[in-house]
């Protein structure tokens, strides 16, 4: 899931060899992102796209060699004058007459290239740690002759013919940790190796030009290059990173002095900063595009600070409906003590709907995020949902929504920002601390990623550490940063195990660096114990036994929902007085579901959970929210955890174990009569939970509150 599609595709051909480009957005200025090295291709730029695409129109495309471009097996088809002609041919395909251009690496030779022979096709340029033949090599970098094959392929000696077409995908691993310097940089290094294995050695060895056996030396030449840099006659940007063990920054020291132009050097950043520290760049990248054209005239108003309503924005994660329930219980609680205090959200679809039914202001800047939801369901299968691999797949997704919610509150005051789970600003706050404006709460149920399955996926284990060791890195180095991190549930509930080899364990980290609220629920389960009177209500029949089957609404559902169904057809022919409403969601469709006597199958229900409390058992998927729900409501319950989802196989099972619920059944495991005969056994069972206290709500809104200062 990417997160923007381009608003319109093509293939343009030069010389035989066919071009795939990309064009997002409209408007000016333009943008046209440069190839680089044939090792990857436009992707490269999927954390500038989104963002710059809302402010103009931009261009990529794949460079020869790789992508959905072609793949000339010949070394005079990758000069730089054919990347760069290359670029003028996808310019003319899609009516772009000039842009900004950016080359990244060896893009910087291109950009040179059409620099040189059609500068008005050259708005502006931006060089990211160029590779150009001057500037020296980074310190520690030597390079043996390319076709000779050394003593042993250690370090940069893999960079070497023969080892290429001896072990592909090992020179990949070790020039993209090189290119990424920087610690826990795996996405990024997972990334070039993915996109390189999209061609081959034989491919790239095309690139590689030698003037003898024994010597690799660039096509272009040290003055060559210094005398159109020196001509420039256009405005030049340049970032590179000080860590950069690609290309020397003595190159881009040397560059701007040439083309009298502003260097950004990204202090400990390594050889891409645009990907690994996005958003400085992509600020950057905007500021100079604006000084090169006349913002847009607008009308802006400047609210007095003392004379201006308390507002605070809250961030509310899409992934699951739960969340926003609590969230919903949390403002009224706030409101109750802060009236008069405004709450704005930011949200995407189906929480919108939510909101909306409740009578919520949606910040119509919310149209701007990337789908969450949508992210989250593509990456599903049968039940399965490898969690923790979707949640590192959304990095940009995550950039795009922090981009659009830092513009959102650069222009609009707030006196405080509360955030549950919203993992994109926490993250990207803690890597640029400087753009806090405001207080700001995180709130969270679940703390730290567990591997499912560390004897199966090793590798899941190493990255899982990875990713927990650079949070609690953040938090340490930046403690300030949350004013509040509030945990809703209790430290008891999080599971008894570490973060990692080497690293706390999660319960006393949480202990030290979350305050504890308790659950939040967004109802007081002391007015939902009179059952036949809620049925009455809700318009169940008072008579007979009701059954509830729920499983969150998006696809990966649909095969529980199945066997739910065929459980229930058994079911019912034992016990011909049961009924049970099934709850589809908003993404599938009843009709696709088998109809069975005494099913009522319907897509959405409001307030969920006043409809599980008259239910005399309910059938669930493994998501806290809806079994939390049920276990303050005291009802019995069957759950079914998503295979490979790491939050509900180790957080909701530690909790709920906690509370006394039934066990989780195991989906592949349990057949439609196994179910029927789970759900008969509970019918007959009284349960034995632990209480769930009803004042998480006003817990967590009391300690939010303090942030605003005294009622006014």
């Amino acid at each position: 899931m990417r997160a923007r599609q381009p608003d319109q595709t093509g293939f343009g051909e030069r010389d035989g060899v066919p071009l795939y480009w990309e064009v997002h957005g409209n408007g000016e200025p333009a943008f046209l992102l440069l190839p680089t090295w044939s090792m990857i291709h436009s992707r490269v730029w999927k954390m500038q796209v989104p963002y710059l695409a809302r402010h103009g129109r931009v261009v990529t495309f794949d460079g020869r060699g790789n992508g959905r471009s072609g793949r000339p097996q010949a070394s005079s088809a990758y000069l730089p004058s054919e990347f760069a002609q290359d670029a003028l041919a996808v310019m003319e395909a899609t009516g772009t007459e000039d842009a900004i251009m950016v080359g990244f690496s060896a893009g910087a030779q291109w950009l040179l290239e059409l620099l040189r022979t059609t500068p008005a096709k050259v708005k502006g340029a931006v060089f990211i740690g160029p590779a150009l033949p001057f500037g020296g090599s980074p310190p520690g970098r030597y390079i043996p002759p390319f076709d000779e094959r050394p003593a042993a392929f250690d370090g940069w000696a893999k960079y070497n013919r023969h080892f290429w077409r001896e072990d592909y995908e090992g020179f990949l691993r070790f020039f993209s940790g090189q290119c990424f310097s920087e610690p826990h940089s795996t996405k990024g290094i997972d990334d070039c190796v993915a996109w390189g294995l999209e061609t081959d050695a034989e491919t790239l060895l095309h690139t590689q030009f030698t003037k003898a056996e024994s010597s690799r030396e660039p096509v272009l030449q040290p003055d060559e290059a210094r005398a159109i840099a020196s001509a420039i006659d256009r405005p030049v940007l340049i970032l590179h990173g000080s860590d950069d063990r690609i290309r020397a920054h003595r190159t881009s020291v040397e560059l701007a002095e040439l083309a009298r132009a502003t260097l950004v050097t990204f202090e400990g950043s390594g050889h891409a900063p645009h990907a690994r520290d996005p958003v400085r760049a992509n600020l950057e990248l905007r500021a100079f595009a604006e000084s090169l054209t006349a913002p847009e005239k607008r009308p802006r108003a400047w609210p007095r600070a003392l004379g201006r309503p308390q507002r605070a924005l809250f961030i509310s994660s899409p992934i699951g409906l739960g969340h926003v329930q609590r969230d919903l219980a949390i403002v009224r609680s706030l409101r109750q003590q802060r009236p008069g205090l405004e709450v704005h959200w930011w949200a995407q679809h189906p929480v919108t709907r939510v909101l909306e039914e409740a009578g919520e202001y949606v910040h119509p800047a919310s149209h701007a995020m990337a789908s969450e939801s949508q992210h989250w369901e593509e990456e599903s299968t049968s039940h399965e949902l490898h969690a923790f691999y979707a949640f590192r797949r959304m990095d940009e997704i995550f950039l795009a929504n922090f981009m659009a919610f830092h513009e959102l509150v650069s222009e609009e005051p707030y006196d405080l920002w509360i955030g549950d789970e919203s993992w994109e600003i926490d993250y990207y706050l803690h890597e640029n601390p400087e753009l806090k404006r405001a207080p700001y709460v995180f709130l969270t149920d679940v703390i730290g990623f567990l591997p499912v399955d560390p004897e199966g996926d090793p590798r899941e284990a190493e990255l899982t550490a990875d990713y927990n060791a650079e949070m609690i890195e953040q938090r340490s180095r930046f403690p300030w940063l949350r004013d509040l991190s509030l945990y809703v549930g209790d430290f008891e509930d999080l599971p008894d195990a570490c973060f990692g080899q080497d690293l706390p364990r999660i319960r006393d980290w949480a202990r030290s660096w979350f305050e504890e609220v308790g659950y939040v629920l967004p109802f007081d389960s002391d007015d939902y114990r009179d059952t036949a009177a809620l049925r009455r209500r809700l318009a169940h029949p008072e008579d007979g036994t009701l059954l509830f089957a729920a499983v969150g609404g998006t696809a990966v559902g649909k095969p529980l929902l199945e066997k739910i169904a065929a459980a229930f057809d058994i079911l019912r022919r034992r016990r011909p007085d049961v009924r049970m409403v099934m709850v589809t969601g908003p993404r599938i469709d009843p009709a696709e579901l088998i109809d069975v006597q005494g099913l009522e199958k319907r897509p959405y229900v409001h307030n969920l959970f006043e409809h599980l409390a008259c239910a005399d058992a309910a059938v669930v998927q493994g998501g806290l929210s809806t079994t939390m729900e049920l276990v303050a409501s005291r009802r019995p319950f069957v759950y079914f955890p998503l295979r490979n989802h790491w939050e509900q196989v180790h957080h909701v099972t530690a909790r709920l174990n906690r509370y006394g619920a039934h066990p989780p059944l195991d989906y592949a495991a349990t057949d439609p009569e196994t179910l029927a005969a789970a759900l008969e056994g509970i019918l007959d069972r009284p349960v034995a939970y632990r209480p769930v206290p009803g004042d998480g709500a006003s817990r967590a809104a009391s300690r939010i509150a303090s942030l605003l200062g005294p009622p006014r």
